[in-house]
């Protein structure tokens, strides 16, 4: 377990070589919902919200916005977990852009970000990859990954399934500050969808190893 970060890496490559053929950019032909998600696991229950918008229809600006929480069902201070992402995209051309934000989350906490990106979406496939630098004292950089694919199984259901993945390093301090590796699996009917979750994490430089298992709901806002 103290390499999950590396199956992470090695899924997104998987992936973007699978939805390469396909790309396109994320246009008004299609505007991905907004995901209310919560997971009841064995140790801790967890909360997403993920926004991803165009400013306008034409527009090259867009946001992405990430929010999770954990929340230990004893109220163990040190096992509470919360991650905030806002950026401000320009799109440059097939999916590709770059972005500038805020990043906050309870181990590293918080600061400015810009970087490069690359966005994905469609009725079955969402992809979001972002390369993050931190403009902080410990020159942090950070790779995220989400990564869905819900096929149809007939007219009313589909499956669902989501790899996503954080590694963040210090450059400064050459050390590890916060990662995860979070999977989903299950059906969807419409906008709801329900089923199995895995969340698994490390945190600061001794990469403190944190799991939870058990079923999430979420329900897709149009």
């Amino acid at each position: 377990m103290k390499n999950f970060h590396k199956i992470g890496l090695a899924a997104t490559f998987v992936i973007l070589m699978i939805l390469g053929p396909r790309t396109r950019i994320l246009s008004q032909s299609f505007t991905p919902p907004i995901p209310v998600e919560v997971f009841f696991g064995h140790k801790s229950i967890y909360s997403q919200t993920v926004v991803k918008r165009s400013f306008a229809p034409e527009s090259k600006f867009s946001f992405f916005g990430l929010a999770t929480y954990t929340a230990d069902y004893q109220n163990d201070q040190d096992e509470n977990r919360i991650i905030m992402i806002n950026q401000v995209s320009y799109n440059i051309g097939k999916g590709f852009g770059i972005m500038g934000g805020i990043d906050m989350n309870s181990v590293v906490g918080f600061s400015p970000i810009i970087g490069p990106q690359h966005n994905y979406a469609s009725r079955k496939f969402l992809a979001v990859t972002v390369l993050s630098y931190f403009l902080n004292e410990d020159s942090d950089l950070k790779l995220f990954g989400l990564y869905e694919y819900t096929p149809d199984i007939n007219e009313n259901w589909s499956m669902y399934n989501r790899i996503q993945f954080i590694y963040n390093q210090s450059l400064a301090e050459s050390s590890h500050n916060i990662s995860y590796l979070y999977l989903r699996t299950g059906l969807q009917k419409r906008s709801f969808i329900f089923g199995l979750a895995a969340n698994i994490d490390q945190a600061g430089p001794q990469r403190r190893f944190g799991d939870n298992y058990g079923l999430f709901i979420r329900w897709e806002l149009k």
